[in-house]
């Protein structure tokens, strides 16, 4: 049975839910409320080429994505960084030394998740999505689209229109910053 629209009942059944989405992913909420209305507006417009595949609210969160990362593609072609050209000073803010200082994985205790109560695990994502905001905008988009939206690799480097390995570099040193985020706000408690 195919899935039909009701173009009517999509601000009161979807805005709050595509706001949350939104919200998730940008950390702003003005942009947040601009993407969702871009969302219906555009849905909207291209309602006459739904073909009642997925279900409505699917739909409309496909869309509210693909407004999601056009935006930060078009914020990156105008603010234009290239993390292989950071170099040698790269490895100043990316301290990947061990406590007896050869190279390997970052200094400092494990973090442990198991066992968390529902309190801890909302302080945890709490802390997590503050360390994502101290990222760079592009890193955090990408590292979330990566790390908490299981989206592919070929899907990030065409939405961000970057290479594989610029890609890989990004998603490591972002890694790397988390983890000293993680383990500096909540390890270290």
């Amino acid at each position: 049975m195919a899935n039909t629209l009701n173009p009517k009942g999509w601000v009161k059944n979807y805005a709050d839910y595509l706001y949350n989405h939104a919200m998730y992913r940008t950390r702003n909420s003005a942009l947040s409320e601009d993407l969702v209305q871009d969302t219906f507006v555009s849905a909207y417009k291209a309602k006459d080429n739904f073909k009642g595949a997925a279900s409505e609210k699917t739909w409309l969160v496909t869309i509210l994505k693909n407004k999601i990362i056009d935006h930060y593609r078009k914020a990156s072609t105008r603010k234009q960084v290239n993390v292989s050209q950071l170099g040698d000073a790269a490895d100043y803010f990316f301290d990947t030394t061990n406590e007896d200082g050869a190279n390997g994985s970052p200094r400092g205790a494990q973090m442990q998740t198991e066992g968390m109560n529902l309190t801890e695990q909302n302080e945890l994502n709490g802390i997590l999505f503050s360390c994502f905001d101290k990222l760079p905008e592009k890193w955090g988009e990408i590292s979330k689209m990566k790390l908490v939206d299981d989206a592919t690799t070929e899907e990030i480097t065409k939405a961000f229109n970057i290479t594989k390995s610029n890609f890989w570099v990004i998603l490591h040193r972002a890694k790397l910053q988390l983890r000293e985020c993680l383990q500096h706000n909540w390890v270290n408690e």
